[in-house]
């Protein structure tokens, strides 16, 4: 495999090495929604963890079939991660299912065909990207969900920070 391609994997896989520093997260901050009417820390490791679990049972098998990948209705699909993260699950729980479930999906990629990686398919029956013009890719997707983590990253240590201070 290409050394950009196993780059943007692993690149990938930081957000579990990450979600490791939220282990010692006050219970407080951990529930505490990142701002008015917006999900709790614990709503987006759930949300976050939802999606690659979907990655690996879904998207991965279907893209090694040379099928095109399907993406549930995101506005249910996510309201199920937040009625988890509310469900009683505990914070540890939760942290490891999230570092477990990143862990497998960058080991399935890393040992994926470059050429499944890489192969141009549609997402919800769309080619290319609206926004860069770009073809899909199950890489794509990937470096897609890069920029998502960190959205998420930026919103988790921004609030954890004005709770700290």
């Amino acid at each position: 495999m290409k050394e950009e391609n196993v780059n943007i994997i692993k690149k990938f896989g930081e957000y579990g090495d990450w979600v490791k520093t939220l282990k010692n997260l006050k219970t407080a901050a951990w529930d505490t929604s990142i701002s008015t009417g917006k999900w709790s820390v614990a709503e987006i490791i759930s949300h976050i963890t939802n999606w690659d679990n979907y990655l690996l049972v879904h998207i991965i098998p279907s893209v090694k079939k040379g099928q095109r990948m399907v993406f549930p209705d995101f506005d249910s699909y996510n309201k199920k991660a937040s009625e988890y993260a509310k469900s009683g699950v505990t914070q540890l729980v939760l942290i490891k299912e999230a570092i477990n479930a990143r862990k497998s999906l960058v080991d399935t990629l890393l040992q994926m065909p470059e050429k499944d990686l890489c192969k141009p398919l549609t997402s919800n029956g769309v080619s290319h990207c609206p926004h860069t013009g770009e073809p899909y890719s199950l890489l794509y997707i990937i470096n897609e969900f890069i920029q998502h983590d960190h959205h998420h990253i930026d919103q988790i240590t921004h609030c954890i920070r004005k709770i700290t201070k």
